[in-house]
């Protein structure tokens, strides 16, 4: 059933008349454009669908329309301000943390929040903080020494 949701996605207002039981994922891609967020196992398990909303860390393959209303979403295009990378996207190029980088968008939002709950991460947290969000490549060990670089940048 279609319904008028309206929420901010990468601090723009947006309204959309749409069916509330389509999953954020699938309206960030195809309606809006925004295939930065990825399409992985579509069950919520491997982190690649990762947005956040209202700050928090969540998988948009799971996560229906209708819940989005009235909240803020933030997706890997809304991390750029001014033409300017953010320094985990930075770090992440900078520390070579992607391979075919199709996690890539998951693994910096989870690690954005993660760095805005705790700022001055160790390894660990790190490791614990980005365990659910899967790389296939094998770059964790690179993935992990560029979110501590960009927890010094952004100190």
């Amino acid at each position: 059933m279609r319904q008028t949701i309206q929420f901010t996605l990468n601090s723009k207002a947006i309204t959309l008349k749409i069916d509330g039981e389509r999953s954020l994922l699938a309206v960030l891609r195809s309606d809006l454009g925004l295939t930065g967020t990825k399409y992985g196992c579509g069950e919520s398990l491997c982190g690649a669908c990762t947005v956040l909303i209202n700050g928090e860390a969540v998988r948009s393959c799971q996560y229906q329309m209708s819940d989005v209303a009235g909240k803020s979403v933030m997706t890997i295009e809304g991390l750029e301000q001014n033409g300017k990378l953010h320094p985990l996207q930075q770090a992440f190029m900078d520390h070579d943390a992607l391979q075919c980088g199709y996690c890539t968008p998951g693994m910096i939002l989870t690690a954005y929040e993660l760095l805005n709950k705790n700022p001055e991460p160790t390894q660990e947290d790190i490791i614990a903080g980005l365990e659910d969000n899967l790389c296939r490549c094998g770059a964790h060990q690179r993935i992990v020494r560029a979110v501590q670089d960009a927890a010094k940048q952004m100190e």
